[in-house]
């Protein structure tokens, strides 16, 4: 896998933001669900969730002033972003085309800040399921991003050195979290939640959009010092 001085032993993917345009969806989802219920969405309340676990996001929720354990929260809201996505999740353009390419040339992994129902529902749904040989939700692990938690447990069931892995991430807490996994990350920033400065700053390579993903860029990303 890989080539030059600085083979790739895996890329890993992040899904909402990178592959499928979600950000905004669990936004609009949780912003008005917490307004239903007489709940106080704060200033930061989006930015302080985007990269929490399931078990994170929804224990957070309860302070926002909304009644439930948050269990029933995660599954209520879980069951309205699926109807949201419907039949056909809201992929980026060019992202599937983009996978693929990559995935003929390097082991992938999927490390997802969303619950496995919701990833596996994108997998079958996109077709893209035989392009990953691990998908790893964050609801699996001890922490959601920015810990690095995901990544690590990413490259640990693809059998890869996290150093010798390349992330693929749109988010603030996304480039911390691959970056503090000791991945090379290549950022796709979000365009509806730009990443802040210093996160971005952590990326090896900057593309716009999912479709200028390349194996190209993923193999100079590598080949980048850290």
């Amino acid at each position: 896998m890989g080539g030059g001085t600085n083979p790739v032993a895996a890329v890993v993917f992040d899904l909402d933001g990178v592959l499928i345009d979600s950000e905004q969806v669990w936004d609009e989802v949780r912003q008005a669900y917490v307004a239903e219920r007489g709940g106080r969405w704060e200033p930061d309340s989006t930015a302080r969730m985007m990269g929490m676990s399931t078990a994170e996001w929804s224990t957070y929720l309860t302070s926002l002033g909304i009644s439930g354990t948050p269990q029933l929260i995660a599954a209520e809201v879980i069951d309205l972003v699926a109807a949201r996505y419907g039949a056909a999740p809201p992929l980026l353009p060019g992202a599937v085309e983009a996978v693929q390419a990559i995935a003929a040339h390097h082991l992938l992994g999927l490390a997802s800040s969303s619950p496995r129902a919701l990833i596996e529902l994108v997998l079958d749904r996109s077709g893209l399921r035989a392009s990953f040989a691990v998908a790893v939700s964050s609801e699996e692990v001890s922490r959601g991003k920015p810990a690095p938690d995901v990544y690590l447990e990413a490259a640990r069931r693809l059998g890869a050195p996290a150093a010798a892995c390349v992330a693929v991430e749109d988010s603030s807490n996304g480039l911390r979290a691959a970056s503090a996994a000791g991945m090379a990350v290549v950022a796709v920033p979000n365009a509806h939640f730009p990443p802040a400065a210093d996160a971005l700053a952590l990326a090896a390579a900057t593309v716009p959009v999912t479709a200028d993903l390349t194996v190209d860029v993923i193999r100079a990303a590598a080949a980048r010092p850290r």
